[in-house]
C-alpha cells in the first residue's frame, strides 16, 4: 500500500500504532516493491556476511594458530580488530547518510567487504589477515545502518514492523549458521573457504543493489566533526582494550578499569562537544526522549545477553559435555532460525496491535530461558537440554529486539532518525562486546580453580548464567518501563 503525504495523511497517520504524526509526514512515495525488497536484501547480506565470517572464524582459531605460529591473544586481533574498526566506523553512519547518496555508499562498502574478503582468502601472512578483517570490518560499519535507514525511509508505516522484523532476520541468520557451517568447511576445505564462498554472493549483491537502491531526500554537505571522531573512536578503542584484557588480568587490573574509565570520560567530552557545535557528529539530543532510551536500553541488555550465550554455550558444549566443533555449534542452531522466523512475525504483531505484546512475551521469554538453563547446568546438562532452552531464548529474542527497535525509533523526531539509528547499532555492538567480554572473565577465572577443567568450565558457566539472568530481567524492567512512559502519553506504539 503506497502512503502519500499531503492532508489525507493525517487520518491514516492515527491509526497507525508505530509511528508518531510528525515522523509520518512524508513527501515521498512509501510502497513495498521489487526495488525496496531488493535494496534491504543487498544491505542485509554485507551484515549477514560479516556476522558470518566472526562466527564461523571463532572455530577456525586452533587452524589459524597452527598455520601462522601465533598464540591465543594474537589470533584474537582477529575478531577484536574487525570490532573495533566496526566500533569506529558505526557512529559516522549518521554524518554520511546525510552527506552521501544511498547507493554510493552501498557500493563503497559493499567494495570494501569485498577487498578485505578477498585479501583474506589468498593472505599467506596474519597481519594480512588482519588487515582484511579490518576492511570487512569498514564495510560492514557502513553497511549495518544503511539496511535499517532504508526501512525506516521507505517502508509503509503500517509495515514497519514487519519490515524492521524481516530486516533483523537477515542479519540474525549468520549467528545461526556461522558456528555450524564454519566448522564443517574448515574440517573439509580449510578456513580460507570461509572467505571464498563468501565472494560470488557479495558480487551479485552487488550488481542487484546498484539496480535497487533509490534516493530519499536529498543530501547535506556539512562539516565533519573530526575532533568529535577522534574523541569517539578514542574513547571505544580504550573500552574494546579493557574489555580484551579482563579474561586475563581479572576486572580490577589498571589496565581494565582504566579503559572502562577512559571510555566514560572521553564519552562525556564528546556530549558536551556536540551539544555546543552546529553540526555534531551524533545529535545526543535523542536521548533527550526517555522512552527511546528506556527502550535502548532494554536492546543493549539484550545483546549483552545474546553474544554472551553465542560464547558460552559452545564452549559448554565442547569443554563440558565432550561435543565436537560442529555438534556444540549447533546448540545455537535451531534456536536462531527459530528467531529469525519470529523477528519478521513480531513485527507483523507491532503493526497490528502495537508493540506490548511481542516485547513483554519475548523479555519474559528470555528471563524464563535464562532460569532454565542453570537448572540445565547443575543438573549435568545435555546438548539436546541446552539446546531446548536456547529456543525459547532466541524466540523471545526474535520477538523483543525488532520489536524494540522499531518501537524506540518511534519516539524519535524525523530529523534526528539517522542519528537513533547510528546510535543504537553502534551501543548493540558495543553491548555484544561486553556481554562476551564478561562472560569470557568469568569462565576464565573458574577454569583456574584446582579441579578438572570440565568441572571448572561448568562452574563458571552456572555463575555466568546468574549475570545473565540478572541482566535479561534487568531488560525487561527497562522495556516495560518505556512501554509504561509511552502509554502515559498516548502512544501506542
Amino acid at each position: 500500500m503506497a502512503v502519500h503525504a499531503g492532508i489525507g495523511l493525517r487520518g491514516a497517520c492515527r491509526r497507525c500504532p508505530v509511528y508518531p504524526l510528525d515522523l509520518r509526514l512524508v513527501t515521498y512515495q512509501r510502497v513495498i516493491d521489487a526495488r525496496f525488497l531488493v535494496s534491504v536484501l543487498c544491505t542485509g547480506i554485507l551484515s549477514f556476511s560479516g556476522v558470518l565470517v566472526e562466527t564461523a572464524l571463532n572455530v577456525a582459531f586452533p587452524s589459524l594458530m597452527e598455520q601462522f605460529g601465533i598464540e591465543t591473544s594474537t589470533v584474537q586481533w582477529v575478531t577484536t580488530g574487525y570490532l573495533l574498526v566496526l566500533a569506529i566506523v558505526l557512529p559516522v553512519s549518521s554524518y554520511l547518510k546525510r552527506s552521501f547518496a544511498t547507493r554510493h555508499l552501498f557500493v563503497a562498502s559493499t567494495v570494501l567487504f569485498i577487498a578485505g574478503t578477498v585479501l583474506c582468502a589468498v593472505t599467506p601472512v596474519f597481519a594480512g589477515l588482519l588487515v582484511g578483517r579490518m576492511l570487512q570490518g569498514l564495510g560492514t560499519g557502513m553497511a549495518l545502518p544503511l539496511m535499517f535507514s532504508i526501512v525506516l525511509e521507505q517502508a509503509p508505516f503500517n509495515r514497519m514492523g514487519m519490515m524492521m522484523g524481516a530486516a533483523s532476520a537477515i542479519t540474525a541468520l549468520a549467528p545461526a549458521v556461522g558456528p555450524s557451517v564454519g566448522g564443517l568447511v574448515i574440517e573439509r576445505w580449510g578456513w580460507r573457504m570461509i572467505f571464498v564462498i563468501l565472494v560470488p554472493l557479495l558480487l551479485l549483491s552487488l550488481i542487484a543493489g546498484v539496480w535497487a537502491i533509490r534516493q530519499v531526500g536529498a543530501t547535506t554537505r556539512e562539516r565533519f566533526d573530526v575532533w568529535g571522531w577522534l574523541v569517539l573512536a578514542g574513547g571505544f578503542v580504550a573500552l574494546l582494550r579493557g574489555l580484551s584484557a579482563s579474561s586475563e588480568r581479572g576486572w580490577g587490573s589498571p589496565e581494565v578499569l582504566g579503559g572502562i574509565l577512559l571510555f566514560v570520560l572521553l564519552m562525556g567530552v564528546f556530549a558536551m562537544r556536540s551539544r555546543r557545535i552546529p553540526d555534531p557528529l551524533i545529535r545526543v539530543s535523542v536521548f533527550s526522549h526517555p522512552a527511546f532510551v528506556l527502550a535502548l536500553a532494554g536492546i543493549m541488555l539484550t545483546q549483552f545477553g545474546i553474544l554472551a550465550l553465542g560464547y558460552l554455550l559452545p564452549n559448554v558444549g565442547q569443554e563440558v559435555l565432550g561435543a565436537s566443533a560442529f555438534q556444540a555449534g549447533c546448540i545455537l542452531l535451531p534456536g536462531c532460525v527459530l528467531g529469525v522466523i519470529f523477528a519478521p512475525l513480531s513485527g507483523g504483531i507491532l503493526d497490528r496491535f502495537g508493540a506490548s505484546r511481542p516485547i513483554v512475551l519475548g523479555s519474559g521469554a528470555i528471563v524464563v530461558s535464562l532460569t532454565l538453563m542453570l537448572v540445565v547446568q547443575r543438573q549435568g546438562g545435555s546438548v539436546a537440554a541446552y539446546m531446548a532452552a536456547y529456543v525459547l531464548f532466541a524466540g523471545g529474542q526474535g520477538l523483543c529486539v525488532p520489536t524494540g527497535m522499531t518501537h524506540a525509533y518511534g519516539h524519535v523526531p524525523e530529523d534526528s532518525r539517522n542519528d537513533s539509528n547510528a546510535v543504537v547499532n553502534t551501543l548493540q555492538q558495543l553491548a555484544g562486546d561486553s556481554g562476551t567480554a564478561v562472560v569470557a572473565s568469568i569462565v576464565s577465572a573458574a577454569q583456574r580453580l584446582p579441579m578438572p577443567r570440565a568441572d571448572s568450565t561448568n562452574i563458571g558457566a552456572g555463575t555466568a548464567l546468574i549475570v545473565l539472568a540478572g541482566v535479561a530481567a534487568a531488560a525487561m524492567v527497562c522495556f516495560l518501563a518505556s512501554l509504561v512512559w509511552s502509554a502515559r502519553r498516548g502512544d501506542r506504539r
